[in-house]
């Protein structure tokens, strides 16, 4: 699921992971890597889906629209703060996979790509099985309801705060 779900499945793997922890709380961070690896991996095929398809589908399209140079200003752009986007679809519930097809679709560095994708699928996964180990099913319905809530926030602190010091 966690595969799938980065490039093309539209359930998050979240879903059946907490159940599987609170089942095997002894497995958290097992499961957790598990689901690291596969999302990360499945990132990999939105990238390729993303970089592959564009010039056979999408090319051709922006081409008929005019709009061929919108999008080079737009990929310059993702590309410069590309990571950002990466980080912030990885932790919040924004769709993962369209950022994994979107880092492909602009050609941001693959290698980039992949770093960030594994420290925003890591942090998240990892801090999903850490408080289900730690609280077991009472902490259920924090994370079902509001744990995507507060990386939000996180995140829009982060960059705020990150705002203001360049701003000093």
């Amino acid at each position: 699921i966690a595969f799938i779900e980065s490039s093309i499945f539209p359930i998050p793997p979240h879903i059946l992971m907490i159940p599987i922890i609170i089942a095997a709380p002894n497995r958290a961070f097992l499961i957790a890597a598990i689901v690291t690896l596969g999302s990360v991996l499945g990132g990999a095929l939105g990238y390729y889906i993303g970089n592959q398809l564009f010039y056979t589908l999408g090319q051709p399209i922006l081409e008929f629209y005019h709009k061929t140079e919108s999008f080079e200003a737009f990929k310059d752009q993702f590309n410069a703060q590309g990571h950002w986007a990466v980080l912030i679809a990885g932790l919040t519930p924004f769709p993962y996979k369209v950022i994994t097809i979107t880092a492909g679709l602009t050609g941001m560095s693959f290698t980039a790509f992949m770093i960030w994708s594994i420290i925003a699928r890591a942090t998240i996964f990892f801090v999903i099985a850490g408080l289900l180990w730690k609280f077991g099913s009472q902490i259920r319905d924090f994370i079902e309801k509001r744990l995507g809530i507060m990386f939000t926030l996180f995140c829009i602190i982060l960059i705020l705060g990150f705002g203001v010091v360049k701003l000093l």
